[in-house]
């Protein structure tokens, strides 16, 4: 009897229906073969404005973190990382460079400018050496359209909501770069405006929520973080999805995970201040034993290792053997060769439209912290962080003086030229030991590390807004090509924020260089002067920079007379640049918000600015209007709808 070439026995038919499956699986994922590779997959699953003690495996007791503490528990914790800046786009932009961003001018948050595309984005010599290069999907990097389309183009093989590794375009056996960022715990999902309308939060009751001290013990706080816990254990499993994934797919022996969040968490005093809670974030490394040769730390074991965002790009690049460029100024932090960082520098640039600087380092025990325009307070009201019901509480319970804490206080008030906390003994920074002589050497050391690091990373940060743009050119080039006095620069902000009255007569004098970024600093420096009551009477060179060409500069002075013996002159200047629409309103009302009773005298001309959000900020301040005035019908409408979304953590997805 003669047999059909195709067998049709129930064995046979058994054989090729799993002989099609296994076919039909590998047309959708061609790599679920797993082919041999010679250099690691590197996946990198990035969340949002989150915080270390929101974890189980960092130490949260409400946390239901089950996978992300198994990874931890399985890698490497680090309990150390920084994410060099205390809000997104500029920690963004350190990430993608390799630099602090303040080297490149990309440290304002939310604003785009020309950089020097060939150098800015790393995943381009990924790349290069034949990586898959794929980003889901932030792209937060404040350059400049023309910049960032030519170098995303460069950087990734796919950008966007559908970007995966699991791609069809990724070659068998090609090493893949991955990153998926996940937006469920963003700010945004607390930023309802109330507490009206809020639904109840299964597993979180708000009365066994830990309140760190740090923050005052309010309701709207203890609703605010309970809300942002929901978040955290969602993200759990999101994560899972992609381990998962990797198992399922025969990736999990080839692939480096790193799990971590842009910056510290949502509440008031972390994202966008300048403490160590805006800048220390959670970060989990795990490798395979494949590839654990090229990482000089243990897993299963937590490390105390000092590494800030500027270190991911060289990091990863040596994970994946390619050779780190000498224009990164961060270093490889896991390899068997690399030495630990002996300091952790970071900075602050704005709030919104609020410009005061601050530049930080740390050797892992001590944390430091300059102010440059310490006659501002490090807490100024702007539109997307006071909708946060735990800010507005806390900016209404200090006009109310209804904060016993007196430490609860300090971040509406003038700031400190330098702060020097002891982490080992206060990890919530309550206690300032910057004037205490015990420590005036750290005080000392830490000064200088922060002195150096401006002048050694070419720091770009000190620029005020309107001097950064220069037609097509980047600042970067531009400071380069005509040989821009930097050194002037760094050191009038380093004394302007010194408040020191021995200062005066050079501070009056950098109102004359041609420079209008050297001249700003000249004019802030007088105002910090005026603030501390050393300076009484504005020098004619002060009351002539109200006319200068530069509109920061103009803003600069009229504050600095604004705090002196004859303030009218100034506090007219910055009213009647309120309507302005460019960023020379913004920064006039910015100064006028810093100021607290000293504005009372133009209390009338300000109501008659309704529209105005400055002006309203302002008279919120002299107790003229509510709190409530802040925000307008129209910005606060959506706020039930908030407090009802729970935020899809399912997307991205791998």
């Amino acid at each position: 009897m003669r047999t059909s070439k195709f067998d049709h026995s129930p064995h046979a038919r058994c054989l090729i229906v799993v002989g099609v499956a296994a076919w039909l699986a590998t047309l959708a994922s061609p790599y679920v073969q797993a082919a041999e590779q010679d250099r690691p997959n590197i996946l990198w699953l990035t969340i949002e404005d989150t915080s270390q003690r929101e974890f189980g495996c960092y130490g949260n007791r409400l946390a239901q973190t089950p996978t992300i503490d198994r990874l931890a528990a399985e890698g490497v914790k680090f309990t150390h990382a920084s994410s060099t800046a205390p809000h997104c786009s500029p920690a963004r932009s350190t990430i993608i460079s390799g630099c602090p961003a303040t080297t490149y001018g990309t440290d304002w948050h939310r604003a785009d400018w020309r950089v020097p595309v060939e150098q800015y984005f790393f995943p381009r010599l990924l790349r290069e050496a034949g990586y898959y290069t794929t980003n889901n999907s932030k792209t937060d990097y404040n350059t400049a359209r023309p910049d960032k389309r030519r170098g995303m183009d460069a950087a990734w093989d796919v950008s966007g909501g559908k970007a995966t590794y699991n791609s069809g375009k990724r070659k068998p056996g090609q090493p893949f770069f991955a990153v998926f960022n996940q937006a469920s715990v963003h700010m945004v999902r607390v930023r309802s405006y109330t507490l009206e309308g809020r639904r109840e939060l299964e597993g979180l009751p708000l009365d066994e929520i830990d309140v760190p001290p740090f923050l005052p013990d309010l309701p709207e706080v203890r609703s605010d973080i309970a809300l942002h816990q929901e978040g955290i254990n969602e993200v759990d499993q999101w994560v899972k999805q992609f381990l998962d994934d990797l198992d399922a797919r025969g990736l999990k022996e080839e692939t480096i995970v790193f799990f971590f969040s842009d910056h510290g968490g949502v509440q008031p005093r972390e994202k966008a201040f300048p403490f160590i809670t805006g800048f220390r974030v959670p970060m989990v490394v795990w490798v395979p034993e494949k590839w654990r040769d090229r990482v000089g730390l243990p897993m299963g074991q937590a490390s105390d290792r000092l590494i800030g965002f500027e270190d991911l790009a060289p990091t990863v690049l040596s994970l994946a053997g390619v050779e780190v460029p000498n224009y990164m100024q961060g270093r490889d932090v896991l390899g068997p060769g690399a030495e630990p960082k002996p300091y952790q520098l970071e900075f602050r640039t704005n709030q919104s439209q609020h410009y005061a600087p601050y530049r930080n380092a740390s050797d892992g025990r001590f944390h430091y912290i300059r102010a440059y325009a310490p006659h501002r307070p490090e807490a100024l009201r702007q539109s997307y962080q006071w909708g946060v019901p735990a800010f507005m509480a806390w900016d209404k319970a200090y006009y109310a003086d209804a904060l016993k804490d007196p430490r609860h206080k300090a971040i509406f008030e003038p700031s400190p030229t330098e702060m020097l906390f002891d982490l080992e003994a206060d990890p919530w920074e309550m206690t300032d030991i910057a004037d205490d002589p015990a420590y005036s050497e750290k005080l000392s050391e830490l000064r200088g590390v922060v002195s150096r690091h401006l002048r050694d990373s070419k720091d770009l940060g000190l620029f005020p807004f309107t001097t950064r743009e220069h037609g097509d050119e980047p600042l970067y080039d531009w400071v380069r090509r005509t040989n821009f006095p930097l050194e002037t620069l760094y050191t009038a902000a380093e004394m302007a924020g010194q408040g020191d009255q021995a200062n005066e007569e050079e501070l009056v004098d950098l109102l004359a260089h041609e420079q209008p970024a050297i001249r700003f600093w000249g004019a802030m420096g007088l105002a910090t002067l005026a603030q501390r009551g050393r300076l009484e009477t504005a020098p004619p060179e002060l009351v002539e920079a109200m006319n200068d060409k530069n509109a920061d500069v103009v803003v600069a002075a009229a504050d600095a007379i604004t705090r002196m013996d004859d303030p009218m002159p100034g506090l007219e200047r910055l009213v009647g640049l309120l309507g302005d629409t460019t960023e020379e309103g913004d920064a006039a009302g910015s100064a006028l918000e810093s100021l607290g009773e000293l504005a009372r005298p133009v209390a009338d001309r300000l109501k008659q600015l309704p529209e105005n959000q400055s002006a309203r900020s302002t008279l919120i301040t002299l107790g003229e209007l509510p709190h409530s005035a802040y925000f307008t019908d129209d910005q606060s409408k959506h706020a039930l709808r908030v407090n009802q979304l729970r935020r899809n953590w399912r997307s991205p997805a791998p």
